[in-house]
């Protein structure tokens, strides 16, 4: 029995230790490019706002919102964005489908002559690519009829608070980019601080350092799917490429791989964190995450299965060397999620023997390579938990920046729970052969709007 617990844990230790050097090797590169921006570029030019990116002549602007089963929210989403977006030249194209007359209701009520309905051609719901598409021809329909071409096409969702002057972020940035995405960052839920809560933490570390070191490297960039704009030209070559689509209608994560894509036809994209001096707040996107357990566990379910699995079938391993490595560490997730857990499970295992044997049985398990490993990894995650509390604590403000410590324990959890279902998921889908469908959470828009806080 000891020998068998002492080979699991060093399988699983090992396993940890690996994972927690990549992600050791991700704080180092974005520390010494953080430092190095700070000594040069920083030192000749001052940081760019989202003022001082304003330029005259704007150009038209698409904004694509596809929206199933999206009546309670979609209405006061683009009453509230038509409202806040200072910006003259846009317009906004909302999917809806047949078997949903409430959100097409919902989206007409608004009344606003730069909304424009669509409605896809079967019953709802397919895929959230497939509603893309549909939105795609209408955008190229509006283009024909009126002899123009818009700039930019502006992936959001239908719970999205946008930031009053991310379309003048987006139209100084594009075409040099091929793809900009501005930070997302979820709004705080009092209700659950710890289920709603743990996004906070994630997404203040993946989009403050984890994207940012991903363009550093020189690897793609993955689109979030929201508060990302796309050169207009740069998604016409792509739908060519796929026979007329931009976004493949059997694709789980269309934003993940739109990343990839855009690399593949020699775009660069980039994460772009400014404030907006006038208010001295991060142009950003806000909304609401999902805030009980089955329905985060469904959310990060079709994320898993899509970048970590279908994703590998799909995309296979292209690029060079950092897009690789990129990719290793997005398919880990799963795996290391469930090591997580493993780690959890044999912990606890240790101390029942212990007990058990009056503690006589813990130090023979612990051969110096056992013990090497164990305090590596204590190490790194008391690295990993000071690095989640300080990003959280950098976009949210000290007190959540503390609950993330304690939170990780429900991050974990969620996460090895999705990775479980995930598999099953994937393995389903495999053997049935029935195309994916829009496995969507449940969305909520917030009354009051926030108002964000202070960055760097």
């Amino acid at each position: 029995m000891h020998i068998l617990l002492r080979e699991l844990l060093l399988v699983v230790a090992f396993g940890l230790a690996v994972s927690g050097l990549d992600d050791l090797f991700i704080d180092i590169v974005f520390f010494a490019r953080t430092l190095w921006r700070r000594q040069t570029v920083y030192r000749r030019h001052a940081r760019a706002t989202a003022q001082s990116l304003r330029r005259g002549g704007p150009g038209p602007i698409a904004i694509i919102v596809p929206a199933w089963d999206e009546a309670s929210v979609i209405g006061a989403m683009l009453a509230d964005m038509t409202a806040r977006l200072d910006y003259p030249l846009y317009r906004v194209f909302v999917g809806s489908y047949p078997n949903d007359p409430a959100t097409a209701a919902a989206v007409a009520a608004v009344g606003d002559p730069r909304i424009e309905g669509v409605l896809c051609s079967q019953p709802g719901p397919t895929t959230k690519a497939d509603c893309l598409n549909h939105l795609w021809r209408a955008l190229l329909a509006h283009e024909a009829a009126n002899a123009m071409a818009f700039k930019a096409v502006v992936l959001h969702d239908a719970e999205d608070v946008v930031h009053a002057e991310e379309l003048w972020v987006y139209d100084a940035l594009v075409p040099r980019l091929a793809m900009v995405q501005l930070p997302v960052m979820p709004l705080v839920d009092a209700g659950s601080p710890w289920i709603a809560g743990h996004y906070l933490d994630e997404f203040a570390e993946n989009h403050t350092k984890d994207v940012v070191v991903r363009e550093a490297l020189g690897a793609a960039v993955p689109s979030a799917g929201v508060a990302c704009a796309i050169d207009r030209a740069m998604l016409g070559r792509i739908a060519l490429a796929n026979g007329g689509n931009p976004f493949d209608a059997a694709c789980l994560t269309e934003d993940y791989e739109l990343g990839h894509r855009i690399k593949a036809f020699g775009g660069r994209g980039a994460l772009v964190r400014v404030i907006s001096g006038d208010e001295a707040v991060v142009v950003a996107t806000r909304e609401h995450f999902p805030a009980s357990f089955d329905a985060a566990v469904r959310q990060k379910t079709r994320w898993l299965t899509g970048i970590a699995l279908a994703g590998w079938d799909r995309l296979g391993w292209p690029g060079g060397l950092a897009d690789r490595y990129m990719l290793v560490r997005d398919r880990k997730a799963l795996l290391a999620a469930l090591l997580t857990m493993a780690g959890y499970g044999l912990a606890l295992l240790v101390l029942v023997d212990g007990a058990a044997t009056h503690a006589v049985a813990v130090p023979a398990l612990l051969s110096p390579l056992l013990s090497g490993l164990l305090w590596l990894n204590l190490g790194l995650l008391a690295w990993r938990l000071l690095m989640r509390a300080g990003f959280t604590a950098h976009v949210h403000g000290w007190r959540q920046g503390l609950l993330a410590i304690p939170r990780a324990l429900a991050s974990n959890i969620i996460n090895a729970a999705a990775a479980w279902n995930a598999a099953w998921r994937y393995g389903g889908i495999l053997a049935s052969g029935r195309p994916p469908r829009w496995d969507k959470t449940v969305h909520r828009f917030p009354d009051p709007q926030p108002s964000g806080r202070t960055a760097a």
